[in-house]
């Protein structure tokens, strides 16, 4: 699931949400914003069970997937959009 917030000027803040049911290990969001490094955006658990992450974002379209341990790439039924590579988009 993904949430968003506008902020003060352009800025929009994106809360990313993986369901309780994630496999194990570690959860990061990559994208266009971070050059796709995994680590950078981690995602934490919380007491419900669901792991969420929050990054600033400028206008535009943002690619990004989630890649878990091991080397797993998970999706996100709540992107905007859906692009050529596979990647999910957020407008």
């Amino acid at each position: 699931m993904i949430k968003r917030n506008k902020l003060f000027g352009n800025q929009t803040r994106v809360t990313f949400c993986l369901p309780r049911d994630t496999p194990p290990g570690t959860v990061s969001v990559v994208g266009s914003f971070n050059d796709w490094e995994p680590g950078r955006h981690e995602l934490v658990a919380r007491r419900d069970g669901t792991r969420t992450v929050t990054v600033r974002l400028a206008p535009g379209r943002h690619r990004f997937r989630y890649l878990a341990t091991g080397g797993v790439w998970l999706d996100d039924d709540s992107a905007d959009q859906v692009d050529d590579k596979g990647s999910l988009l957020v407008l």
